[in-house]
């Protein structure tokens, strides 16, 4: 085993925040005089640990308030732990905050050594980074002008790119994937899957589930200013979609009828209930040149607009292998009444390898944030095929193979 890069043991963080608010010179003159101020402790972080090993991409979530900004913080140094510490090997670079420390009447390239330099690289670390940050942020004729001429778009894209190309072991990111334009978070989304291949640590902060499930390896979810859940990025990813959506779960279709058995047998299922699922039927056999095809039937419960459909195929081991939804397929699903129902259709290629596999499908709001049902191994189905892989999926690859020449020749 390798040694942790980050060594977080039993962290907890207070801020002593004062009773007695002056708000005018009157009362801070008299509170001179005062022998005693009343002060209120208030719990940031309740007894963090965990490790981080060199090279990993970790995944830090949470509700807004929940402790996570100032855990990444106390990993930077700039809070100090009350109790428990902090251990972090080789060079740490914090992007917290884009553009802190950029000055407008500087100009672009001003700024840019200026922010190397309160990262803590000198100018002839910057002079060797300087041609690659101005040719990702794309600003190659405006780096002489001033920043306060920039565009709020042109100020994120050097922002940005002066600290992602900061040559560190440790990176420590607060949710600022989503900066400028669909092009550049395109750009910055392929510029992370390439750090993710290097040596260099990530410790990431984000509300964005889809990009957890994309990049990190691992997750730790913060809840009430301690560790609630931590496993892979599937997981965690999918406890937090369900925090955020707290409803008791939505009820099976003549729940109430049935024995406590049996309804332990049903799929996991929440969500807030505005729609619902009533059937799920996938094949319960998929041969070697089928096609997956899922059909769902569903109720409102309530008036919906757009709601987004969703479905996630798993391995038998719980890996996710392939998903999607009406959102990002780019899909009109329309608006409903209460009492309306529709029938969902999914048809998908036949790409899964052999063996048995898990069907999870979901119903959201317009937007993809809010579940309205959520059912987790809806349905199995086993695939059938004679070309047998250890791998995910099973792709059509053909083979051809010719002699170039003689020995010799």
């Amino acid at each position: 085993m390798a040694t942790p890069i980050i060594r977080v043991s039993n962290v907890s963080k207070d801020f002593l925040l004062p009773h007695l608010r002056q708000r005018t010179v009157k009362g801070h003159v008299l509170n001179l005089f005062r022998r005693s101020r009343t002060m209120e402790v208030q719990q940031a972080l309740r007894d963090i640990t965990f490790d981080v090993e060199p090279g990993e991409f970790l995944g830090i979530v949470g509700r807004n308030g929940s402790g996570k900004s100032t855990l990444l913080k106390v990993l930077a140094g700039i809070y100090q732990p009350t109790r428990g510490s902090v251990t972090v090997g080789g060079k740490l670079v914090p992007f917290i905050e884009l553009g802190v420390g950029f000055h407008p009447e500087f100009t672009g390239r001003e700024n840019v050594y200026l922010n190397g330099a309160l990262l803590g690289f000198s100018k002839g670390e910057v002079d060797a980074m300087y041609d690659d940050i101005v040719e990702f942020a794309e600003l190659e004729q405006s780096m002489d002008q001033k920043l306060k001429n920039y565009s709020s778009g042109m100020q994120v894209r050097i922002a940005f790119s002066v600290a992602t190309h900061a040559k560190a072991d440790v990176l420590l990111i607060d949710e600022v994937l989503a900066v400028g334009d669909a092009a550049f978070q395109r750009k910055c989304s392929e510029h992370f899957r390439a750090l993710k291949k290097s040596d260099t640590t990530i410790v990431f902060v984000t509300h964005d589930m889809s990009a957890v499930r994309q990049f990190c390896d691992r997750a730790i979810l913060i809840e009430d200013c301690g560790i609630d859940a931590q496993g892979s990025a599937e997981d965690i990813a999918t406890t937090y979609t369900r925090l955020l959506n707290p409803a008791s779960p939505v009820a099976q279709p003549g729940a109430e009828a049935q024995e406590s058995a049996e309804a332990q047998a049903q799929p996991t299922r929440w969500g807030e209930g505005d729609m619902r699922y009533t059937r799920v039927s996938v094949p319960a056999v998929l041969a070697d040149e089928s096609t997956l095809a899922l059909e769902l039937e569903a109720v409102a419960e309530q008036d919906v607009d757009m709601p987004v459909y969703g479905f996630l195929i798993k391995s038998s081991s719980g890996a996710p292998v392939y998903g999607t939804n009406s959102l990002l397929k780019r899909l009109p699903t329309g608006s409903l009444r209460r009492g309306d129902r529709v029938r969902v259709t999914w048809s998908v290629p036949n790409v899964f390898s052999d063996g048995l596999h898990q069907v999870v499908v979901a119903i959201a709001d317009r937007h993809g944030l809010v579940i309205y049902d959520w059912l987790e191994e809806a349905a199995t189905f086993t695939v059938v095929k004679e070309e047998k892989t250890p791998y995910l999926v099973t792709l059509d690859a053909s083979l051809k193979v010719t002699k170039a020449g003689a020995a010799g020749a």
